[in-house]
């Protein structure tokens, strides 16, 4: 195996906000299918699917599918949420 000179190595660096594991038993898949359907119905504008966004996070928080995080640092910054 041949190496070029100067070559830098790559290391791999984490995403901040870790991994975000496959729902391999479909817990979400409901809401995860709603939030799908209404960007496709919406050019893939986010801004009108914000309540099915919603939705589909609490449920990857409540099923720790994701780390709970405050819906601030989720870009619901004018939300309150009964879970967190």
């Amino acid at each position: 195996m041949s190496y070029a000179l100067n070559q830098k190595v790559f290391t791999p660096v984490p995403p901040d906000k870790g991994s975000f594991p496959l729902d391999h038993e479909g817990v979400c898949k409901k809401s995860m299918i709603q939030y799908m359907r209404c960007l496709r119905e919406n050019g893939n504008d986010n801004s009108f699917c914000r309540e099915s966004a919603k939705e589909y996070l609490d449920c990857r928080m409540r099923n720790d599918l994701m780390a709970k995080e405050d819906w601030s640092k989720l870009g619901f910054q004018d939300s309150t949420h009964k879970d967190n």
